[in-house]
């Protein structure tokens, strides 16, 4: 469940990036997505295409995409989430790769095995991977691949 919310959030956000740069650049030439050490810095969550979301558990995440490949699959951008513990019984349901820029994760999978990522550090996660989220917040770069259309 917390996979299919995620994606749509992504999808939700990425189209709405995806359609506010349609039409501004109709037949621009198509340029890479840069995030600046200003907006790693958590500028970015000043911008106006960013999501803010109060989950059903209370907590909040705010998030903003910094790019979306033309064949919708491919995302990237910054995210950040208060306390939060996840049990994700479903597989997660994308590739994503996270590079933390303050806080970190505790990554407990299904077979009981612990993974803690930290500020500084980076974890990828299967689609197929299944288990528990916990965090006492973060801040994080992301890269989402979905195979999914």
């Amino acid at each position: 469940m917390y996979a299919k919310f995620r994606l749509m959030v992504v999808i939700l956000c990425a189209g709405l990036l995806s359609t506010v740069l349609a039409d501004d650049q109709e037949s621009a030439t198509v340029l890479p997505a840069k995030i600046s050490k200003d907006d790693a810095s958590g500028m970015i969550f000043q911008r106006d295409d960013m999501t803010a979301i109060t989950h059903p558990d209370g907590h909040k995440t705010e998030s903003v995409t910094s790019m979306v490949s033309s064949d919708g699959k491919y995302y990237s951008g910054m995210y950040r989430s208060e306390k939060t513990r996840v049990d994700i019984s479903e597989p997660y349901g994308v590739n994503e790769f996270m590079f933390f820029l303050s806080g970190g994760v505790t990554l407990t999978s299904s077979d009981g095995s612990v993974m803690t990522v930290q500020a500084g550090e980076a974890v990828t996660i299967p689609e197929e991977w299944t288990g528990v989220f916990a965090t006492e917040g973060y801040e994080k770069i992301w890269v989402i691949y979905s195979s999914d259309d």
